[in-house]
């Protein structure tokens, strides 16, 4: 997997996981190199839904040329988490690229110019809200813009901060921001509280139990692709493509 954020492009950074400092519109890149090198079969990448808006579709070009010269068969699909078992509203792009040598084993699909392998990513799970999901809450929110401010929304007033709103419980979580608290995504209508830990875990499809070590578990799923979001598109690889290859 490899990803950036469209307001990141071009930016210097060191990464808060400890690696080396790189400009973050290379890292993708790099990850196709890694592909051109180790040949897998099958190669996904995620990126933000903003890759697909205005200048940013050149980056998508230049990704497509890329992957064409490490030799494999690129595809993207724009997929909502909402729609494949997880509590959280949250649009990606994917791209699934197969290796160019095994296009005869699996199915194809054609237009005027190209033979492309084919793969049905049609998702349709159920919607899960914040309630069915079984949210229970955590701290209190004290912090004054914020505690202001959801008082403020509570009362019906306009909004102050252009990224606070209230989430209601029968809504599906929007997207879980790496640095919540910090940027005060929507808070919960029903409690003065943030998204306790194991929320948290729950929006993100998350184990319970997961070790986020010095990290703060907002910061991690925000940044991260939801288990079950790899999971649903990584099955559906496999079964129809892998399953059919002979080499």
């Amino acid at each position: 997997m490899a990803g950036s954020r469209e307001e990141a492009w071009g930016v210097e950074k060191k990464f808060r996981e400890g690696q080396a400092t790189q400009v973050l519109d290379t890292l993708f890149f790099d990850f196709i190199e890694v592909a051109r090198k180790l040949q897998p079969k099958v190669v996904i990448a995620e990126n933000v839904k903003g890759l697909l808006q205005g200048d940013a579709k050149k980056y998508v070009q230049r990704i497509y040329a890329e992957f064409d010269a490490a030799g494999y068969y690129c595809q993207h699909w724009l997929l909502d988490a909402q729609n494949m078992g997880v509590p959280q509203r949250r649009e990606r792009v994917f791209f699934v690229c197969l290796r160019k040598d095994l296009i005869d084993y699996v199915p194809q699909t054609y237009n005027l110019f190209d033979v492309l392998p084919r793969l049905i990513l049609d998702f349709n799970e159920p919607g899960i809200s914040c309630e069915e999901a079984g949210l229970t809450l955590g701290d209190p929110i004290t912090t004054p813009c914020y505690s202001e401010e959801y008082d403020r929304l509570k009362r019906g007033l306009p909004k102050k901060y252009l990224q606070c709103a209230l989430v209601q419980k029968t809504d599906i979580h929007p997207t879980l921001v790496a640095g919540y608290r910090a940027k005060a995504s929507p808070m919960p209508d029903w409690g003065k509280q943030w998204l306790s830990v194991s929320d948290i875990c729950k929006v993100s499809s998350f184990p319970q139990d997961y070790d986020f070590g010095t990290q703060k578990p907002e910061y991690i799923c925000g940044m991260s692709v939801p288990p079950i979001m790899i999971a649903q598109i990584a099955t559906q690889v496999y079964e129809q493509w892998l399953t059919k290859l002979t080499k």
